[in-house]
């Protein structure tokens, strides 16, 4: 299976990239993991709503000239479908047995994702209420999709 994660901006802290960088070596055992990396747009505080949108599609059109053919398609967004880990595990197992063999999930910048992607997307996903940096939302990805694949092949995962 390839994951693909493509991430809005640069990852900039010493402690994700540790982070990271142990749940891709931990994922190599069941997928090809590669995280793609999209230029963010300035975002000065005080945006218009014009402004806001216009910058999501400018970001959107690097998002998508990174998608891969024929990939299955996972935005991440607040206001997306929440789901267990179980429920997480299920469906990668389900696209799996489908011969989805190439998912990719999409994480926006600091302002989100344009609506335009989170339409096209074959699913969004929340993983939380809360809000979270985007970057932080990398190393958080990375380690569901580790328990999912630990879950699907009944292994057991230290909490």
């Amino acid at each position: 299976m390839r994951i693909n994660i493509i991430a809005v901006g640069k990852l900039k802290k010493s402690y994700l990239k540790k982070g990271i960088d142990d749940y891709r070596r931990r994922l190599s055992r069941y997928a090809k993991i590669k995280i793609i990396e999209v230029m963010d747009e300035k975002a000065p505080k005080n945006l218009s709503l014009s402004e806001t949108q216009e910058i999501k599609d400018i970001e959107r059109h690097r998002i998508e000239s990174k998608i891969p053919a024929n990939s299955y398609v996972i935005a991440l967004d607040m206001k997306g479908k929440s789901m267990t880990s179980e429920g997480f595990a299920s469906h990668l197992n389900r696209l799996m047995v489908k011969g989805k063999s190439n998912i990719t999930f999409i994480i926006g910048g600091s302002i989100g994702l344009a609506q335009q992607l989170l339409q096209q997307a074959d699913l969004v996903l929340s993983f939380s209420d809360f809000t979270f940096p985007h970057q932080l939302m990398r190393l958080i990805l990375l380690e569901q999709i580790y328990r999912a694949f630990k879950i699907i092949r009944n292994e057991p995962y230290h909490k």
